[in-house]
């Protein structure tokens, strides 16, 4: 392959002409019932420890989609509110994931199921690429709030659907079908929100996984059709490149010195 001897900015670049991965992410969401206690009288400042718990928590649901699919599929609890089959079911497919998407994942939806797995010891996975757009909200934009109904309503969409309280208590005390159904919808919307949330900021956010086989390509989608936005030099004297995907229009860089080596050899960095 025929290499241009320099590549000034914004002009195009292509190393290769290969079918480009396709990132694996998934869209998901839980929902989980409360703690059953036993105590004297309610109030705001009642102090009650782990030896008030009568009945522990679990995961009623999980919602999930593959990005880009038309069907959102759903898991319950069985008619014992055991979450065991669930979460046997549901981790072989999270496995599968290049990236998970949820919204404060990493402080409460991962982190439950991996509580829920100790508790019925099943083996899980110890780190998975998380993409947690709670995180994302507070790191890196300045919304008002950064709950997904007001950033949804923020960028024009829907935003969340409505749960009163007392379907919690409809679900878990008196087992109510209809309850746990609307539940499951309920919470299907909140996937369904996740995934449009994020195809809005994607191109705002850098990439945590990639799409690429070749030092150009774009991480998301693994185009060739990237342009070289920017170089500029770090702190440490070393020279990166900033690329920009005509495809999908998400940036990414690289060092400078791994992009001339993948230059040079007509192949992969």
């Amino acid at each position: 392959m025929r290499w241009l001897s320099a590549i000034p900015p914004c002009s195009r670049t292509s190393l290769s002409w290969t079918t480009p991965k396709v990132i694996r992410r998934l869209f998901f969401d839980i929902e989980t019932s409360p703690n059953i206690g036993f105590f004297w009288s309610p109030g705001w400042k009642v102090n009650l420890t782990y030896e008030n718990i009568i009945h522990e928590r679990a995961i009623i649901c999980i919602c999930y989609k593959w990005a880009g699919a038309k069907t959102i599929s759903s898991l319950r609890w069985d008619t014992r509110q055991n979450d065991k089959a669930m979460l046997k079911k549901f981790l072989p497919i999270m496995n599968q994931a290049d990236e998970v998407v949820a919204h404060n994942g990493d402080r409460f939806d991962i982190t439950w199921l991996r509580t829920r797995c100790l508790f019925h010891k099943i083996p899980m996975v110890p780190d998975y690429i998380s993409i947690d757009t709670l995180k994302l909200a507070r790191g890196r934009f300045r919304f008002n709030s950064n709950r997904l109904d007001y950033i949804s309503k923020y960028l024009g969409l829907e935003g969340k659907a409505r749960a009163p309280f007392d379907l919690w208590r409809r679900i878990v005390l008196e087992k109510d079908p209809a309850s746990m159904n609307r539940l499951v919808r309920y919470c299907k919307r909140d996937v369904a929100l996740l995934e449009q949330v994020w195809d809005r900021i994607n191109t705002y956010v850098p990439p945590r996984s990639s799409a690429a086989e070749y030092a150009s390509q774009c991480p998301e989608c693994g185009s060739e059709h990237t342009i070289v936005n920017k170089r500029r030099r770090t702190a440490a004297g070393y020279i990166r490149i900033s690329f920009l995907c005509n495809s999908c229009g998400k940036y990414h860089s690289l060092a400078a010195s791994r992009y001339d080596k993948a230059k040079a050899h007509g192949e992969a960095a």
